[in-house]
């Protein structure tokens, strides 16, 4: 879960079914619904990864949609966080913050923008691999 689930929280997603198919269930979502972000499908073709055919979603729009069975809800913006800590109210669910860099801030050049993007995939990709193979 992110913001907007349009960068960090569909990277992840991505990530994480390409990584573990079917062994382990994933969906997004963000504390509020934004469009997908260019870059972020950029750097995952980058790693053989295509996520055109994702489409932002809130959370309530995930709970309505499918409900939010879920064991484990990541959140890796501060807004996400608070809205996973709030859902845990009603919802069996463990919360864990990932603090994730905003890569939509950084100014610069096409590439330097791109670096940020790729920062947050691999930082991502790296913490996905090592927490869903427990």
């Amino acid at each position: 879960m992110c913001a907007y689930n349009a960068v960090r929280s569909p990277m992840a997603e991505a990530m994480a079914k390409h990584f573990f198919g079917k062994s382990v269930y994933v969906q997004s979502a963000g504390a509020r619904k934004g469009d997908i972000d260019p870059f972020a499908l950029e750097v995952l073709d980058e790693i053989g990864i295509d996520a055109r055919k994702h489409r932002p979603k809130t959370v309530e729009e995930l709970e309505e949609w499918e409900g939010l069975n879920f064991d484990l809800i990541v959140s890796l913006s501060p807004e996400a966080h608070h809205k996973a800590l709030d859902l845990t109210r009603t919802v069996a669910a463990d919360v864990e913050y990932w603090p994730t860099p905003d890569p939509t801030i950084v100014q610069g050049s096409r590439e330097q923008v791109l670096d940020a993007y790729r920062s947050v995939r691999d930082g991502l990709m790296q913490r996905i691999k090592t927490r869903l193979r427990s």
